[in-house]
């Protein structure tokens, strides 16, 4: 994927006008919160974008936060809000760059987050980039937070074609290292009343 395409939907659009924005979603803070207990673990937010998520982590009291965007405008708009909301910045880490190719620190972090970015991954190479960069990055028995389309859900995301997963195919996809902890679908309703059908999925990975 191109930067200059996220590049251009960032500055193009407020950030709750996107379909993917959320407000909160305490049912994945939840998770977080009890499966990586450590305030101190590594976390990294893939696909970032200018999500609420970091404002809440940083709430809670996580304090090694590695933020991951294709776009910089979106970066930018996350380290402006953080400042005016008073929000201490100090321990997040940025980087505008391509999953597929970025380079991430080995074996260090102790859980991954992407919702709605492996989803864009349309090719059975970009996906084995992402899941190699990924193996790369986890620690042994790191945990990691996935959600895609469901096999149901949307063929498109702004303007652009995205991979729907049943946990099954999920599964295959990523691979014998990641045992499954739990699944559940969802609606997510967009800024304008649309629903789209979610499938939220927690595995932990035993490279």
């Amino acid at each position: 994927m191109e930067n200059n395409y996220w590049e251009k939907v960032y500055q193009s659009k407020q950030v709750d006008k996107v379909s993917w924005y959320q407000q909160q979603d305490l049912k994945r803070l939840a998770l977080i919160q009890h499966h990586v207990v450590d305030l101190k673990s590594n976390l990294i937010d893939v696909g970032s974008g200018a999500s609420l998520l970091i404002d809440q982590l940083i709430e809670i009291g996580y304090k090694n936060l590695y933020l991951l965007d294709l776009s910089e405008t979106a970066l930018n708009t996350t380290k402006y809000r953080l400042k005016e909301k008073e929000l201490d910045a100090g321990h997040v880490q940025w980087q505008v760059a391509d999953i597929c190719i970025a380079q991430l620190p080995t074996q260090f972090f102790d859980l991954w987050h992407d919702r709605a970015v492996f989803h864009f991954m349309v090719t059975e190479t970009q996906q084995q980039q992402y899941i190699d960069v990924m193996r790369h990055a986890l620690k042994p028995n790191g945990m990691v937070m996935i959600s895609t389309f469901a096999e149901d859900g949307p063929t498109q995301c702004s303007g652009l074609p995205v991979e729907r997963y049943s946990v099954n195919k999920l599964a295959m996809t990523l691979g014998q290292d990641f045992q499954l902890i739990q699944h559940d679908t969802e609606i997510h309703l967009t800024p304008w009343g649309t629903e789209q059908k979610f499938l939220n999925t927690l595995w932990r990975f035993q490279g």
